[in-house]
């Protein structure tokens, strides 16, 4: 009887769902949308009732799925599948995992999504199945996935990982956790907007200026474009926050000797023009055996990372 892996990836928008196969074919992937505020509780309900239809569409039985493997946003305690926090969807100690296993009678595992994410770029992405590997995503926040040993590392309560508030200015602006000069404020797509913003008031020459002046605002994708035109203002914004980011990268492989370093998230499809400084600025401070044993690449799996990562964490625990 052919056996399936059920993946579903918790966004604050939409959720991700999909019946992938034993070796990583996606057989279908579809969106729900994310309930919020006093419906949020309804989610572990949705995610159920949409799967049950999708299997029912393809001709599976319920008994040839090997279980549910879930990423949610927030602190997540994989040990026991609850969401110790998930401030955008209220929750606090809520037994994600319980409830969807009394729901579907499947076995189900919960990990936060950053780490799920690195989990599906290691087994068909970037990862190649590397032992050890770390997995960084820029977006709207900075998210970490640390991989050792084949397996996320999860901390005692949850918090391993949480790579966007790695402190790296004490006198930096404030993040959203409460504390000061998260890389999140720096390396976000918030934080490079922000920062690019500043460096246009006091170098109103830049081509960023006009376009600023018109929106009102700056994306990170409006500085990567300006560096592709060679414009210095937005060049001197990229290479310090790369050079940031490639500080704490470099202490992060200090502890993880890691053989792969993926990037993901929107901001990565910058692509080369990220990756050059970053690199560079990652072998000005790591430590030269830590550069010979590791490699950058760019995450390959976009939106179909999380509910791969979700199917992996199911296989991970049949062996």
């Amino acid at each position: 009887m052919t056996k399936y892996l059920l993946g579903v990836d918790i966004g604050g928008t939409t959720i991700k769902l999909g019946i992938i196969s034993e070796s990583g074919e996606i057989l279908e992937k579809w969106e729900i949308t994310t309930q919020t505020g006093d419906q949020s509780d309804r989610i572990p309900h949705d995610i159920w009732t949409s799967l049950t239809e999708h299997l029912a569409t393809n001709h599976i039985d319920k008994n040839q799925c090997l279980g549910i493997g879930v990423g949610a946003p927030g602190f997540v305690v994989a040990d026991t599948g609850d969401i110790a926090q998930a401030v955008n969807l209220g929750w606090v100690d809520f037994p994600l995992g319980d409830i969807l296993h009394d729901l579907s009678g499947l076995p189900v595992y919960i990990e936060n999504d950053a780490n799920i994410a690195a989990l599906g770029e290691n087994w068909l992405g970037s990862g190649g199945l590397a032992e050890n590997l770390v997995m960084i995503t820029l977006g709207t926040g900075v998210g970490g996935g640390i991989i050792v040993s084949g397996k996320i590392v999860s901390g005692s309560n949850g918090m391993a990982g949480e790579i966007g508030h790695m402190t790296m200015d004490v006198h930096g602006v404030r993040c959203n956790c409460g504390r000061n000069g998260c890389l999140e404020t720096i390396a976000s797509a918030t934080g490079i907007g922000r920062i690019a913003q500043e460096q246009v008031e006091q170098h109103p020459e830049t081509i960023l200026t006009p376009l600023y002046k018109k929106k009102g605002r700056l994306t990170a994708k409006d500085v990567f474009d300006a560096v592709k035109e060679n414009d210095q203002v937005a060049q001197d914004v990229v290479h310090r926050i790369m050079d940031t980011l490639g500080l704490a990268i470099s202490n992060i492989t200090t502890i993880v000797n890691p053989s792969k370093i993926v990037i993901g998230g929107g901001v990565s499809k910058a692509g080369e023009a990220l990756l050059q400084p970053l690199e560079l600025a990652f072998k000005r401070y790591a430590l030269p055996r830590i550069v010979e044993g590791s490699t950058f690449e760019i995450a390959k799996l976009g939106n179909d990372a999380g509910i791969i990562g979700g199917a992996y964490l199911v296989k991970q625990h049949q062996s």
